[in-house]
């Protein structure tokens, strides 16, 4: 049964930490289970269907984080009128978001199907994994509403203090995933498929699990009334959730053209890098679990009209986040090609040559990695606060930042150009907000 917590009273450190470590749990389960896909198709299939498998990563987060970023701006309405105590307000929110939800999925699935084609060509997707490519997405895409259900359930479970049940759900869809995925792609022959159908089964167990602890919430539950078009809601709703949404597409459409960038060097090149990149989601998730923590936290608070628990929340997070990156920056450095020596499994000469520059993009990743927890941690803030607007303007940061350096860097420093690319996107952005965040504290005080 889903469990809500007041964040409005406590010790800030306290209660940010027990609300991010279920979160990150939860984070290391799914992306355990991606690895898994990963590991189980670079084994069993070779280095031509991992590199398939991996060049999805971009073009499917530009579309997943769609329903991502929306069920993001619904839960901070959601914190907000929970630390207020008026639950009139949060069914509302509810009810409208259920609206808002089903018409975005209905367009989004038949966009996202309709464009796939062209911009595999349009990012230079190499012959060799074009067509496994291109099927292994239309299925993740099929699984639309499923992921957009399982957004908006656990946000508004979160937002209501349970980062447990969201946990739980996932521990019970990773085991599905990981059985799936071996069946799938190792007795029954589906090749790259078969990840594709075993990840959208285990959404649909995620989503199952947490929409059942949503039935004991009562708070959450909507009236006849509250499921009626109200326009002011709507757009409350959409103010707070498109930006995070078009941020994500922004930050995407960078991906995407560092992607066709490095696609450009050639296939065993490419390999490497997406080796390396299908590690970057366990890399980035306790950066981004601390960040959902404070989003929460700030969120209940300043619906809760009390800044200065943000402030001190704030402090907390960011010192928290910058030893976190050291440490985990330290470990990628010191284990990091041994890590990726797992998924690439192929001829030894051409093994060691994806391997080399897999690790050389990790190691790059791992000196930035600081300016991105902190980058996680002022957006959250932000976003807590109720602007969306300053984040998705650091999603054109990142853009300008990472297609300039992808574009340029590498005509005078080969790779490594392509390397440092990700790096400059993250230290543009945490600048913005950085700077921004403390501005709208002030302004709130």
């Amino acid at each position: 049964m889903a469990k809500t917590i007041n964040m409005t009273t406590g010790k800030p450190i306290r209660l940010i930490l027990g609300f991010a470590v279920p979160i990150l749990l939860g984070n290391l389960l799914q992306q355990l289970y991606n690895l898994v896909d990963s590991l189980i198709v670079g084994h069993l299939l070779g280095v031509t269907a991992l590199a398939a498998v991996s060049a999805s990563g971009w073009l499917d987060w530009a579309v997943l984080s769609i329903p991502m970023g929306l069920a993001q701006g619904f839960s901070i309405q959601a914190a907000q009128a929970f630390g207020a105590d008026d639950l009139k307000q949060l069914r509302r929110t509810s009810g409208q978001s259920i609206l808002i939800a089903g018409v975005v999925t209905v367009l989004l699935e038949i966009i996202s199907q309709g464009v796939l084609s062209p911009m595999l060509r349009l990012i230079n997707t190499p012959a060799e994994t074009f067509h496994m490519t291109e099927s292994y997405l239309r299925i993740i895409f099929a699984g639309l509403p499923v992921v957009m259900a399982l957004n908006v359930s656990n946000g508004f479970l979160q937002a209501l203090g349970d980062s447990r049940t969201p946990l739980v759900a996932l521990a019970f869809s990773s085991l599905v995933n990981i059985l799936l995925d071996w069946l799938f792609v190792g007795p029954l022959g589906m090749g790259t498929d078969g990840g594709a159908w075993a990840t959208v089964a285990a959404q649909i167990v995620s989503a199952g699990i947490s929409l059942l602890a949503i039935r004991h919430v009562m708070e959450l539950h909507p009236r006849k009334e509250d499921l009626k078009w109200d326009g002011r809601m709507i757009r409350r709703l959409t103010r707070l959730g498109l930006p995070i949404a078009f941020q994500n597409i922004v930050i995407s459409i960078g991906g995407l053209v560092l992607q066709s960038v490095v696609n450009g060097f050639g296939f065993i090149f490419m390999a490497g890098y997406n080796a390396a990149s299908r590690l970057q989601g366990i890399i980035e998730i306790s950066g981004s679990s601390l960040g959902n923590a404070v989003g929460t936290f700030t969120g209940q608070n300043i619906g809760a009209g009390n800044p200065s628990r943000v402030r001190q929340g704030l402090r907390s997070s960011a010192l928290i986040g910058f030893g976190m990156a050291l440490c985990i920056g330290g470990l990628l450095i010191l284990a990091g090609r041994n890590v990726l020596s797992l998924f690439v499994h192929d001829e030894k000469e051409l093994a060691e040559q994806v391997l080399t520059f897999g690790y050389q993009f990790l190691s790059v990743m791992a000196i930035g990695l600081p300016m991105l927890y902190l980058l996680f941690v002022y957006r959250s803030t932000l976003q807590g606060l109720g602007n969306t607007f300053i984040p998705m303007l650091s999603g054109f940061v990142e853009l300008a930042m990472r297609v300039g350096s992808a574009l340029l860097l590498p005509r005078f420093f080969g790779v490594w150009g392509i390397y440092t690319a990700e790096i400059a996107a993250w230290i543009g952005a945490a600048i913005l907000l950085i700077f921004s965040c403390y501005r709208e504290l002030a302004r709130v005080s």
